[in-house]
């Protein structure tokens, strides 16, 4: 019989000495640029952020719980720090397409300065046109021009007046026009009058009056023509003047703007399209110009990069398709939908274009066309601003279609390990664009060195949240915890998120203790008030076990029933939970029944856990042999559903319990995995399992030698809190490390369990040998019970023939 020894309070907790420790409190240490321990991810960032290549965009991996996107945001603003500023952006009006704006591409800084100076020009026009159009030399001339036409007009007619005279006939002018009437004696002749005269003069009139009345005619159709002739002369003129006012404004911005090309074209275009519109430019008297046709001028500065200190990183926390490209704005004016060029607004793509976008994974493919969207956009090379009504089709009605912006822009996904696997299998153009992969370390090494770089971190968390410095007893205290939550102890969680929630109220209760650091009374405090505020769940099933509503056993020795250990997971807070396990056996066809896999509450992992705990004690006892075995394995009082293989040690157990009629010691619980040669596998959550039971035990006020049977595999992973550590100082609580089913079966019923002898048996009094012997027993009846069977069977067929 093995003599296993229970393992020691250094073995069930790995202190960090204060000692190795050599500062005061953290205020005398350097801030950590780096994160410690993540060499892997760095490496792969600064490759990914160097190479620019297409499609070697960057695919952030890690678990949900490390804060990745503050780390990759501080990666990344402390290389783009180094970088050249990108240009500035802006749209424009196009003055030759007015439904598609322009794009101009600046220096950074410069698109303020054209912005500036376009309204100016704007400025230039409110103000300059109204006081040329008002000045006396523009009212002198225009004067000029209209006398001018009146004059030509009035000659004409006045000529024909003048003929008319000379034949006795007056010209009249009416509201409908001009008409022709015979005079005698200067008066115009009454139609009675008129019909008195002689038939000759009258015919002589007539004939007058038709002649003149065609030239009439012909001097009024040249009216209209005068009148377009006076417009064209008008309209010369505002040029002019517009183009006199304006003259110098223009060469001094086409001066200042000679480097920029498309600047200039720009301007030489609003120049032009001021000349076509002067007429509309001057508007109403004393209203100026209408406010519409000035903002035609307007610069709509898209990307500002005038205060940029190198390159941007830019993190959207909501990426749908509008965030993302940009999208047009519209307004209702007069019953209808309004946008002009000053609408159009950026997208996160935009802003981010000569730097970095830092996008959340999971965010991108909830929203629609989003993913669709990035992709486009990094295969192409530009941005295209469209609206999701008009990529579905849903509407057609007229807007802008502003013309592509390139961009050259380093896109950095941060998600799941399980998005990255399922968008490589799936999406065929994911690995085409993301080829770089950056994933973060769970945990780091715990050594001596790397506890002074954790100290560092805690000091730059502490800066970060504004706490309290740490002194060295908390720090040793934070470094133990983070063992506990890596469940080793031999790592440190990487998990700078719950280790900054930690400090942050750690913090909180030095400040309510008047404490000008923070020490490890405070850490601990910390550490108990989160599990106090989430332990409502794990406080009720305690509840539940003392007052014998669920059944654990923690005394005497029972037949076929087992506690077992399980993990519930809760948030970020977990807790460990016993179970009754209960087993039956009789013989059988070598078949072992899962019901909870029977009832579909068993996970595929437990039923595996079962099925090779079945063929391990099948190879065992029956290696030559047929089987005989009807068994059948429980969690009692289990409504849920179970699933992980890390009860087969106990399920094991207790099955070969419920064969050999053997009791079990019920003041002990198991946890462990078992493969099919019957060696115990470690599992997770083991300082969590062995809490729950001990904690089980202390409610029932005997914590007298009861334990935990755990891998040996695991040892090295328990991190226990405090009342553990002091009852396995003490004696009270014990902790066994087993390495197979042998050694759990020794501690369980005290027999040893024995070894095959060359003979192929077990030894006398051995735990084996009774399971072997029962097995036996139970394949004798069967054999008798199948004779029994075959024989009425042949009789019965006798007498029915």
């Amino acid at each position: 019989m093995a003599d296993i020894e229970p393992l020691g309070v250094d073995q069930v907790y790995r202190r960090c000495s204060e000692k190795s420790l050599e500062f005061e409190t953290t205020d005398a240490l350097d801030p950590l640029g780096e994160p410690v321990g993540q060499d892997r991810l760095l490496q792969a960032l600064r490759f990914g952020t160097g190479i620019r290549n297409h499609g070697f965009n960057l695919f952030v991996l890690g678990p949900r719980g490390v804060d990745r996107h503050a780390l990759v945001r501080r990666f990344l603003e402390n290389r783009a720090a180094d970088e050249p500023a990108p240009p500035d952006w802006c749209y424009v009006y196009n003055f030759s397409e007015p439904d598609c704006p322009r794009a101009l591409r600046l220096k950074a800084g410069d698109g303020r300065r054209l912005r500036r100076d376009m309204d100016g020009f704007i400025e230039e026009l409110r103000t300059g046109v109204a006081a040329v159009f008002e000045s006396e030399e523009y009212q002198s001339r225009m004067q000029d021009i209209q006398d001018e036409f009146e004059q030509r007009q009035q000659k004409g007619l006045s000529s024909i007046g003048e003929e008319a005279n000379e034949s006795g006939i007056a010209l009249i002018s009416t509201p409908g026009g001009f008409t022709l009437a015979p005079m005698q004696d200067g008066e115009v002749l009454e139609p009675d009058e008129y019909e008195k005269l002689p038939d000759d003069e009258r015919e002589k009139i007539e004939e007058k009056v038709a002649e003149l009345q065609k030239k009439l005619q012909q001097e009024i159709q040249r009216v209209p023509a005068l009148r377009k002739e006076l417009r064209n002369r008008i309209r010369e003129l505002n040029e002019e003047m517009i183009l006199f006012a304006l003259g110098g404004p223009v060469r001094e911005l086409k001066d200042h703007w000679s480097h920029e090309p498309d600047v200039i074209a720009h301007l030489d275009a609003a120049r032009e399209h001021v000349v076509e519109n002067a007429e509309a430019l001057r508007g109403r008297r004393g209203s100026g110009p209408p406010e519409e046709l000035l903002e035609r001028f307007r610069v709509n500065l898209l990307v500002d990069n005038a205060e940029a200190e190198g390159a941007p990183v830019i993190y959207e926390d909501l990426p749908t398709h509008h965030h993302l490209v940009g999208w047009i704005e519209h307004q209702m004016r007069n019953g209808a939908l309004y946008t002009d060029v000053s609408m159009i607004r950026p997208g996160a793509l935009h802003r981010a274009n000569g730097g970095y976008l830092i996008l959340d994974a999971r965010r991108v493919l909830s929203h629609p066309m989003a993913w669709e969207s990035i992709k486009r956009v990094l295969f192409s090379g530009d941005v295209r601003i469209e609206s999701l009504e008009r990529l579905y089709g849903l509407v057609s009605t007229a807007s802008l279609q502003p013309e592509n912006m390139p961009v050259s822009v380093k896109v950095v996904l941060v998600g799941e390990r399980l998005l990255y696997y399922l968008l490589a299998h799936y999406d065929p153009d994911f690995l085409e664009l993301f080829k770089v992969e950056a994933d973060f370390a769970d945990d780091i090494e715990r050594s001596e060195d790397n506890h002074m770089l954790y100290a560092r971190m805690l000091a730059s968390l502490a800066k970060r949240t504004e706490t309290s410095p740490l002194d060295r007893s908390a720090v040793a205290r934070m470094i133990e915890h983070a063992s506990r939550l890596a469940d080793d102890q031999r790592k440190l969680t990487a998990d700078d998120r719950v280790l900054r929630d930690v400090l942050m109220e750690a913090g909180y209760w030095a400040d309510e203790a008047k404490s000008q650091v923070v020490t490890s009374e405070h850490v601990q405090r910390a550490i108990d008030e989160r599990n106090v505020r989430a332990g409502r769940l794990r406080q009720a099933s305690l509840e539940q076990i003392g007052r014998g509503t669920v059944m654990v056993s923690t005394s005497g020795e029972t037949v076929a029933q087992i506690n077992g250990l399980s993990v519930i997971q809760l948030g970020d807070f977990r807790f460990g939970r016993p179970s009754r396990i209960t087993a039956t056996a009789r013989p059988g066809h070598g078949q072992v029944v899962d019901i909870e896999r029977e009832v579909e509450l068993g996970g595929p992992i437990h039923s595996k856990g079962v099925l090779i705990l079945s063929r391990f004690i099948a190879s065992r006892y029956a290696a030559e042999s047929e089987l005989s075995l009807s068994g059948s394995i429980v969690f009692e009082q289990s409504y849920g559903g179970v699933d992980g293989d890390s009860a087969s040690l106990a399920e094991c157990c207790v099955l070969l319990s419920a064969i050999s009629g053997v009791p079990l010691r019920q003041h002990l619980s198991v946890t462990g995995s078992v493969n099919q040669h019957g060696l115990v596998q470690a599992v997770g959550g083991i300082s969590e399992k062995v809490e729950g039971f001990f904690d089980v035990c202390c409610q029932a006020g005997e914590l007298d030698g009861h334990g935990v049977l755990v891998p040996a595999a695991n040892v090295e992973h328990l991190m226990v809190k405090p009342e553990v550590r002091e009852a396995v100082a003490d004696g009270r609580f014990r902790i066994y490390p087993v390495d197979n089913v042998d050694e759990a079966l020794e501690l369980l019923t005290g027999l040893a369990a024995g070894e095959l002898d060359k003979d192929g048996s077990f030894p006398e009094d051995s735990f084996n040998r009774r399971v072997a012997d029962r097995l036996k027993e139970f394949a004798r009846i069967a054999r008798k019970s199948r004779g029994k069977g075959d024989a009425n069977g042949e009789g019965d067929g006798e007498e029915n023939g």
